[in-house]
């Protein structure tokens, strides 16, 4: 029988969850900085929305100590119902169980905070008890030291739990550039969220392909004059 496992990601074969991304988990995390995990977390969020990849998103103790999930990842899913919570380990709560259910797809990703408490313990649980596959987005999590995240990530593979990132993610959904319908939101996505990559593209657009600057307002340029 074929391990489920290597078939690759797709738009139609995976879901996704985003587990306590809310700023005092942040604030405990040292394994990854903060500004590359939440840009990370929002790439990741943008790339479902590109492929229309059911998504959930669950918060813990969000009024006595959590805070709000980052505004920007609310902003890719506006009017979404947050599946709030008491317990560290979301399959815990019936409503996330209901809602990995009702996305039906047994591939699930999963971007969290922490790794180690988190992540971890809902791994497990859904692999054991819901049978779920999980996919568990390294960058777009974070532990409270680079040890915690580490060791996490090291016990959650040992058990079958399979490690990518996000960006991975995203071009294992895209997987063929011919595919138009997705090609241009993907490349504002790399050009907006991936670094140097993004930087490359950027560049070959303009200085290669001579397509316009990505601005909203082109800036005038003063030609160079040599002082006197």
């Amino acid at each position: 029988m074929t391990d489920t496992k290597l078939h690759l990601l797709t738009p139609r074969n995976c879901q996704l969850i985003f587990i306590d991304h809310q700023p005092q988990m942040a604030f405990g995390v040292q394994s990854i900085d903060r500004q590359v995990l939440k840009n990370n977390t929002v790439a990741l969020a943008k790339a479902a929305k590109i492929f229309n990849i059911p998504t959930t998103i669950t918060t813990v103790e969000t009024e006595s100590f959590s805070g709000h999930t980052y505004p920007e990842l609310l902003d890719v899913f506006p009017g979404k119902k947050l599946l709030e919570r008491t317990s560290m380990n979301s399959w815990d709560d019936q409503k996330v169980r209901d809602a990995l259910a009702s996305n039906g797809q047994k591939k699930v990703v999963v971007s969290g905070l922490w790794t180690e408490v988190c992540n971890n313990s809902f791994a497990l649980s859904a692999m054991l008890e819901g049978g779920y596959e999980i996919y568990m987005v390294a960058d777009a999590s974070g532990g409270t030291s680079k040890e915690a995240h580490d060791y996490s990530m090291q016990r959650m593979i040992q058990v079958g739990v399979v490690p990518v990132t996000w960006q991975q993610v995203l071009l294992e959904w895209q997987r063929d550039w011919a595919r138009r319908d997705t090609y241009d939101a993907v490349m504002t996505l790399v050009r907006e969220h991936s670094g140097a990559y993004g930087m490359g593209v950027d560049y070959a657009y303009t200085m290669v392909h001579k397509a316009p600057q990505r601005t909203r307002e082109p800036n005038e340029v003063l030609a160079p004059i040599a002082a006197e």
